[in-house]
């Protein structure tokens, strides 16, 4: 191995944005700023925050809808 080509690894301080911080190992070199970390983030709080995906599937569905189709579909279900 060469001598002096890796970078350095030290400790670095991680801070969310819902002002958790913690400690890792990075080669980074400074602190760093995060938005969601696993005390804020749904997934592990189990909370969910509600977001207007209704909107977007509907307006999508409307805009891309080849005509007949969506009458194919529903004899077909019937």
């Amino acid at each position: 191995m060469q001598a002096e080509i890796h970078p350095k690894y030290a400790e670095i301080t991680v801070t969310c944005s819902c002002g958790s911080k913690f400690t890792v190992g990075s080669t980074l070199g400074h602190d760093l700023l995060i938005d969601v970390c696993d005390k804020c983030h749904p997934f592990y709080t189990g909370q969910q925050k509600i977001v207007d995906t209704t909107g977007r599937v509907e307006r999508f569905k409307q805009r891309y809808a080849m005509p007949g189709v969506a009458d194919k579909v529903k004899a077909d279900k019937e």
